[in-house]
């Protein structure tokens, strides 16, 4: 259960499929489909996940509820948000000039002397 909910704050979704019988589930390999099936369907009822149902997968993305319940029984700072939560860094400074020298090739209108 601990690693099921680890895992569910690292990312802030979770993926399952809706089949009893599977040995494991897709993303943790070692727990078997059913048991995160469940732990998640109980965090659900509670209002700690939203959950939507399509075509034999449940997706289930925590809410601001879920995020407070996990932090408090994992035993983690107020600094710490799971991976959806975080923006992520721009590899290129936002006001970097391109590499095409400014010129833009976008829907202008179009002129001999550029060629």
């Amino acid at each position: 259960r601990r690693q099921i909910l680890e895992h569910l704050f690292k990312e802030g979704v979770m993926v399952v499929k809706k089949d009893y019988q599977a040995c494991k589930h897709n993303e943790l390999e070692d727990i078997p489909n059913i048991q995160v099936m469940m732990v998640l369907r109980s965090l659900a009822s509670r209002n700690y996940l939203s959950e939507i149902y399509s075509w034999r997968w449940h997706y289930y993305t925590l809410t601001n509820e879920g995020i407070e319940y996990l932090r408090e029984v994992l035993h983690l700072p107020a600094q710490v948000f799971p991976s959806t939560l975080t923006k992520q860094r721009p590899t290129r400074p936002a006001l970097a000039p391109s590499e095409e020298g400014g010129k833009g090739k976008g829907k202008g209108k179009w002129d001999k002397a550029d060629d």
